[in-house]
């Protein structure tokens, strides 16, 4: 009896299978480690190309300097035109392997003023375009814009599709901006007929003469990093 299980103890292999006559393996236990192994290998493989992609492809976002950014705006009328500053609230852009993908903002329209004028006038004009005829400041304090989609045009120039809000109201728009080491400058137009923003338009009143106010107005953005 005790050779008997000696010889069966001899018949098998480290695995636990029972060798044949010949005292061979059937080898299935090897297939099977080869085969965990083969998948162990990709699964490496594919965690590693992933970490590869995210190493290659940094996302980051970049604050902007209020401080040292600006935008002018310009309105024209039929007489003459007008223009001014507001300020940068806060914002930030957005990049991925150094290319522009995307960047939200806050604009403060309580800072909303006019350069070309000096005082009594300069009050008034200011005062009209932050009235409800106008921007209504007091209800709507904040306008924004979000880029939502940009495209690379050439050298440091993007064509940007965005989001943009004013008077609680939100349009697509499209801008192309430059982007530069540590600046960006965008050239925005915007119809503020868009926003309900109706006083003095033409396109909704007649008989105005020169009193008639273009639809609509400019924006030239400096942004600093």
């Amino acid at each position: 009896m005790k050779n008997l299980f000696d010889q069966q103890k001899k018949n098998k292999c480290q695995c636990g299978k029972t060798k044949d006559t010949k005292g061979n393996c059937d080898g299935s236990h090897l297939n099977m480690k080869n085969s965990l192994k083969s998948i162990v290998l990709i699964i490496s493989i594919l965690f590693s190309s992933i970490s590869y992609a995210i190493t290659k492809s940094p996302k980051n976002d970049i604050k902007i300097n209020t401080k040292n950014s600006s935008v002018l705006w310009k309105g024209e009328k039929i007489t003459g035109s007008h223009e001014g500053t507001i300020m940068i609230k806060s914002g930030f852009l957005k990049f991925e392997e150094e290319k522009l993908i995307g960047g939200e903002f806050e604009i403060d329209m309580t800072s909303l003023v006019c350069t070309d004028l000096s005082g009594e006038y300069k009050g008034k004009l200011e005062g009209h375009l932050k009235a409800d005829d106008f921007f209504g400041v007091s209800k709507f304090p904040i306008s924004t814009l979000e880029i939502t989609k940009t495209k690379h045009i050439k050298g440091n120039t993007y064509e940007c599709t965005a989001a943009i809000t004013i008077k609680g109201k939100t349009k697509i728009i499209t801008f192309n901006t430059d982007i530069n080491k540590d600046s960006a400058v965008a050239k925005i137009k915007i119809d503020r007929t868009k926003f309900d923003i109706k006083y003095g338009s033409g396109s909704f009143f007649k008989g105005l003469g020169d009193n008639m106010i273009y639809d609509e107005f400019d924006l030239n953005i400096n942004l600093s990093f």
